[in-house]
């Protein structure tokens, strides 16, 4: 009788998982386990680090600290692009007992002051072309600030340089990292999150979509947002990959020749970019070609395998993983990837679960518009279900689940329970095979005249599979629906001798869309005004709008005109 030999791979893969309880632990057993192998570098080959070299790094930029007095427990704030550096600083705080503290590379003066005064940091990495982000006032209470491509100090005092810091290996529960998310409803919240939040979605990540030492990955997402730090930075660390990072911002121009040098086998994508892949290139190229547009009618496999194939190989030829998160994936652009046999794979979370919460794998037959299934070892359920639609609140409960607000605990008290269940704010249903499908966000949902629920989000999805349309947003204003949007740049060209009839043309798209989505959305939902933007919506680190910003000005707009009302109301009794 032959003898039952086991699996090697699920052996290694066994010991990673006991290793895997604090970033201390990963960040041992994986320079003792890849030693010479290469972990990160810039695509053009530049900064370059082993797992082996990158420990000594570490350690000897966590020994400069500690010369100063930076201890375990000390904030150490991180202001950069991506970058292999910008994971040297966040292992020389967090391997140590230090707290990281990521700030978004986009965020304003005004952000990264008071990320840095709340959160009583005492170090910042900060990149130079960011340099001009730190104030004076905050730069004066820093204990050090360091250059994070050269690694060399831009402050320092010399009566701080007392050889005095300590450090200690973190246990799991403890603090190692605290992001600042504002996402789309305002006031920024600092959520930390544990050691054992972060390996907890390490290991979520691999049973989600096991990766190995051959994999290569291409980050193109802020490393500051915990859907790309810990799905691709962390994750590819943990497993012995190399992270590939741009130089630059991940324009077509830099993003498409670098797929072509580094073949990409992992990338994290946020549903805009592909979205509007489909809108702007596959859409179009389709509607111009007799051939194309006879063979959709005719022979639809054939051609979407096509496409699929050309897809691939414009991501380097070796996909077999495109993980979309961040926010809802347009169904119609899902649809598209189904019938492409595109390698996606969708996944649902939030900052405060470190990030996963539910996820669908590559290899698994898609429902469209699902978020997919509760991921590993994360209990979820719906709260406050409507009977008559079976929709409710997602609350979760499991090791991703955050610590809490920092310095912030009535907040802390509105989302998280005495038994550990996580408010997540978002409307969803859930099938009979447990597949949840997000409606809306709760803080969104518009009540209607009858007491119905109206949700923005999906009549947006509508007004954005309408060719020319680039964005949109639906909100309440004095009682009516009305969609605020963008369109392309190719459909409204402003042209200062042809104003009449440029207006004219914007109040005939303004009627198409109106008249379009009406059809195609229940009475509920039927939008009463169109409104068409200057500017580009101000938008988040993900890519989601930021709703909070129109929302107050629609309110500050609508309480001027009650004032200026009211006045003139004034003004007429007087006479």
């Amino acid at each position: 009788m032959a003898k039952n030999i086991k699996s090697p791979y699920k052996i290694r893969s066994q010991r990673r998982d006991k290793y895997c309880t604090t970033l201390n632990k990963v960040f041992k057993y994986t320079a003792s386990t890849y030693d010479h192998r290469v972990m990160s570098q810039f695509v053009d080959g530049e900064q370059q680090y082993t797992y082996s070299s990158f420990y000594e790094k570490c350690n000897m930029l966590s020994t400069r600290m500690l010369r100063f007095g930076v201890s375990a427990g000390d904030k150490v704030a991180i202001l950069s692009q991506n970058m292999p550096n910008w994971t040297l600083a966040f292992f020389a705080a967090t391997a140590f007992g230090r707290v990281a503290v990521p700030i978004l590379p986009d965020s304003s003066e005004n952000e990264v002051t008071n990320i840095l005064t709340h959160s009583d940091s005492k170090v910042l990495f900060i990149s130079q072309r960011l340099i001009h982000k730190l104030s004076d006032s905050c730069r004066d209470r820093l204990t050090l600030v360091v250059d994070i491509e050269t690694l060399d100090f831009i402050k320092c005092r010399k009566e701080d340089f007392q050889c005095n810091g300590f450090v200690k290996d973190p246990q799991p529960e403890d603090l190692a990292t605290i992001i600042y998310t504002s996402g789309t409803t305002g006031k920024a919240k600092g959520v930390m999150l544990s050691h054992r939040n972060i390996c907890h979605n390490l290991l979520a990540s691999y049973k989600a979509q096991p990766c190995n030492k051959k994999d290569r990955f291409l980050s193109i997402l802020p490393m500051a947002h915990a859907y790309e730090m810990c799905v691709s930075s962390l994750y590819s660390m943990y497993v012995g990959a190399c992270c590939y990072y741009l130089s630059k911002p991940p324009t077509p121009s830099v993003l498409l020749p670098a797929m072509r040098k580094v073949r990409p086998t992992i990338m994290l994508s946020v549903p805009l970019i592909i979205e509007k892949t489909y809108h702007q290139s596959v859409v179009p190229t389709i509607q111009r070609s007799r051939m194309l547009k006879w063979m959709e009618q005719h022979l639809p496999r054939i051609l979407y395998w096509f496409i699929g194939r050309q897809m691939v190989k414009k991501f380097g030829g070796k996909l077999r993983f495109f993980g979309i998160g961040g926010s809802k994936l347009d169904t119609k652009v899902e649809e598209f990837l189904i019938k492409c046999n595109f390698p996606y794979a969708v996944g649902y979370g939030l900052t405060e679960t470190a990030p996963l919460v539910c996820n669908v794998m590559v290899n698994k037959r898609k429902r469209l518009g699902s978020i997919g299934l509760a991921s590993y070892h994360v209990d979820i359920k719906l709260d406050n279900i409507n009977p008559e639609t079976g929709e409710g609140e997602i609350v979760c409960r499991g090791d991703n689940v955050m610590l809490g607000y920092y310095k912030d605990p009535e907040r802390t008290i509105q989302v998280l329970d005495e038994d550990g269940w996580f408010r997540t704010g978002d409307i969803a249903t859930v099938d009979k095979n447990g597949y949840y499908y997000i409606k809306g966000r709760l803080s969104n949902t518009i009540l209607g005249p009858s007491g119905e629920n109206i949700y923005p989000e999906e009549i947006e999805m509508v007004i954005n599979d309408i060719a020319g349309v680039d964005e949109s947003l639906v909100m309440e204003k004095n009682g009516e629906l009305v969609a605020l949007l963008n369109f392309d740049d190719n459909v409204l060209n402003w042209n200062q001798e042809r104003e009449n009839q440029f207006f004219e043309k914007v109040d005939n798209l303004k009627k198409a869309v109106k008249d379009f989505v009406n059809k195609n959305v229940g009475k509920h939902s039927k939008i009463d005004k169109v409104e068409v933007m200057e500017k580009p919506f101000e938008k988040s680190a993900t890519q989601k709008i930021r709703r909070f910003v129109y929302t107050s000005d629609a309110e500050k707009n609508d309480a001027n005109e009650k004032t200026a009302e009211a006045e003139e109301n004034k003004d007429l009794e007087q006479k």
